[in-house]
């Protein structure tokens, strides 16, 4: 099968570092799903493990494949799968201690796989996996919010118009009644939080916790995506008492002893965990992407793919490497498969 992968990491920017190649065709294991690829997305995560060193289990024949977002049918199944059956079409966010979805043909762990929307073409539901099940889990598992509650509460989003902020803004704005302020520093980017249902923006570019406080609102959740050392001390200003702070940026350095006088909860969201430990309630996964792929069909939750790139190629993801971490990606830039 084609594949695209690294034999070392390094900086993008090094010539020849994405090349195409040709591997065997995966195995299934007993809960895996064999899946022809249709659809793929970048993220942030393609980035950061190109950095790095990848460990043993996530090489083929010398090859570390990345992509961790996929739409696609299936084409076999592991001798345990109850879940999904041969012709469906699925879409998931892999897992990274596996090889990834930049390849023909990927096999994945039923648990953590959804039905693929109907209304969504392959390369479009592939936008919507990895940022779903980030989003989900900062709103139901770390803030610990019901849907339709939130009312006289607010959240404020650090990062609005990227992968994870775009659909946390519709998540939020469907599921719950809580008020959203998000931010964003160009006129696209907040014309593109708008459009995903944002009720207020403010500009990262500038102290969030006076703009906040200028609308009148005391957040009682601050999700920070991006950049929460450079904000960390305006979020301690604005968020309320015992409030809650989840991130998902790598910071190098915070002052966690000043969210003691709030007695605020602090959390990461890292959406591989569940796979990574194969932990007990693992198919939430699963349960949570066949909610949004039917609100997707519902018409309440959109797409959040804003460039196709066609086929993929190691030439069009080189250069979608580099645009991701020129950190100016509104939504989510897509590729159609091999």
């Amino acid at each position: 099968m084609k594949a695209i992968g690294y034999k070392k990491a390094g900086p993008i920017s090094q010539a020849g570092l994405l090349l195409e190649c040709e591997l065997d065709i995966p195995v299934c294991g007993p809960r895996d799903l064999l899946v022809e690829v249709k659809g793929l997305s970048m993220n942030p995560v393609d980035t950061k493990v190109r950095t790095r060193a990848g460990g043993d289990e996530a090489i083929n024949n010398g090859v570390k494949v990345l992509g961790y977002d996929a739409a696609g049918i299936v084409k076999a199944v592991g001798s345990e799968v109850s879940l999904f059956n041969v012709g469906d079409t699925v879409f998931y966010a892999g897992d990274v201690t596996r090889p990834g979805t930049n390849a023909e043909f990927h096999v994945v762990d039923e648990r953590i796989v959804g039905k693929k929307p109907n209304s969504l073409d392959f390369a479009e539901s592939a936008s919507l996996p990895l940022t779903s099940i980030t989003a989900w889990e900062i709103l139901f598992d770390s803030f610990a919010i019901k849907e339709g509650s939130g009312r006289n509460e607010s959240i404020l989003i650090i990062g609005g118009a990227g992968g994870v902020g775009s659909i946390l803004i519709q998540l939020a704005k469907q599921l719950t009644n809580l008020t959203i302020i998000t931010t964003a520093s160009r006129p696209d980017t907040i014309e593109w939080v708008k459009k995903m249902g944002a009720d207020h923006v403010i500009n990262h570019r500038r102290p969030l916790a006076e703009q906040v406080q200028a609308l009148g609102f005391t957040p009682r959740y601050v999700a920070s995506l991006t950049a929460t050392d450079q904000h960390f001390d305006n979020i301690v200003e604005l968020i309320k008492p015992r409030g809650h702070i989840a991130l998902i940026d790598d910071p190098q350095d915070l002052n966690i002893n000043a969210i003691k006088p709030k007695a605020l909860s602090f959390s990461w969201e890292f959406m591989f965990t569940r796979s990574m430990f194969h932990t007990e309630d693992m198919i939430k996964q699963h349960e949570l992407l066949e909610r949004v792929s039917a609100l997707v069909d519902e018409g309440k939750i959109i797409s959040t793919a804003t460039h196709n790139a066609g086929q993929i190629n190691a030439g069009m993801l080189t250069q979608l490497h580099q645009l991701q971490e020129s950190g100016s990606v509104i939504g989510k830039n897509v590729f159609e498969g091999f």
